[in-house]
């Protein structure tokens, strides 16, 4: 039977859907015999309970929705494995949605979930609007950004961020002391945090050694493998060529690595590559391979899950903001410098 009910399961058991109810929902009075023949009768008809309606009737659906940017990237997943180690202690569970670096499906699916009444929200965003962010926080909803963070935001949010800006630019300056002075840059979205702190953070380190920015070795992306590809590409069209390729996030330096090796490349033989997080295609190429920024994603996504139920514990307290600083991986074997 398809869409069994309460009702069905009163029917046959001869009793009232009152007493199906305090049964299957473990509350109120009824004799072991009564118990007996409803569960057994749930079970003949394969009784499923409607999820919808009961969170309707408790207020409380036990869902996490979780947005961010890349659902593919691993530096993402592994965030949301931290969350879900943390959340699922509690009896809370995880939707996943991915906003694809778009603005425009983020708000599209911030709507679905709050259709779907979600208790909470973990944002990474692709937007600059905060206005839906701060509408939702309002109406009772916790939101706690990860890995971005809103610039002039009406109501002060948790967020788990790291130290962009001090990150890139020790990678930049590492590239800089080992003589690189051409140095291709691939930047993500500058419309978003991470994008505009690291970019800051290598001009912060070009301008401490009285470099001037060379406009033709910058290429402005948005954190997907394309850009990676396309910059290394427009890059090697110049007169001058980058002894140095600086990827802003683990994804791009995928796609600029594949590129390179495309064009005869290799990494570090040829061309030296200096990364923004990691990338499993480093394990491909011999030491030192790809100079990176070492993340922390699980323990920044632990830490996530700790303030929200924190704040689904008590809404009204203080806005948590906790920001980690990545370190320079750098090996005794790393060092090639320029000649």
């Amino acid at each position: 039977m398809a869409n069994v009910t309460i009702k069905d399961i009163a029917e046959k058991s001869g009793v009232s859907t009152a007493t199906v109810s305090r049964v299957l929902n473990r509350s109120g009075y009824a004799s072991a015999e009564i118990k007996d023949k409803v569960f057994s009768v749930a079970k003949e008809l394969n009784y499923r309970p409607n999820g919808i309606a009961r969170s309707l009737k408790m207020h409380k659906t036990n869902t996490i929705g979780i947005i961010i940017p890349d659902i593919s990237n691993p530096y993402f997943m592994k965030i949301s494995k931290g969350i879900e180690d943390v959340i699922q202690n509690e009896d809370y569970v995880l939707i996943f949605v991915s906003g694809d670096e778009s603005p425009i499906k983020e708000e599209k699916t911030l709507k679905v979930l709050l259709e779907n009444r979600v208790e909470g929200i973990v944002l990474a965003t692709s937007s600059e609007d905060d206005e839906n962010i701060t509408k939702i926080q309002q109406a009772g909803v916790p939101v706690v950004l990860i890995d971005r963070k809103l610039e002039n935001q009406l109501v002060d949010l948790d967020f788990v961020v790291e130290d962009n800006v001090e990150a890139a630019y020790q990678l930049t300056k590492y590239l800089i002391e080992q003589g690189h002075r051409h140095i291709g840059v691939i930047n993500g979205s500058l419309k978003v945090s991470t994008g505009m702190e690291r970019y800051m953070g290598y001009k912060k380190a070009i301008m401490e050694y009285g470099m001037e920015e060379n406009a033709d070795l910058v290429f402005n992306g948005n954190f997907i493998q394309e850009d990676g590809e396309e910059a290394v590409a427009k890059f090697f069209e110049r007169d001058t060529k980058p002894t140095a390729i600086l990827s802003f996030n683990n994804t791009m330096t995928y796609g600029a690595v594949l590129q390179l090796s495309r064009m005869g490349l290799t990494v570090p033989d040829d061309i030296v590559v200096a990364s923004y997080g990691e990338t499993e295609i480093a394990q491909l190429l011999k030491p030192p391979g790809i100079i990176s920024v070492k993340q922390s994603p699980y323990e920044m996504g632990v830490r996530v899950g700790e303030i929200l139920l924190e704040r689904l514990a008590n809404k009204e307290k203080e806005a948590t903001h906790e920001i980690f600083t990545p370190k320079l991986d750098i090996y005794e074997n790393n060092v090639k410098e320029v000649k």
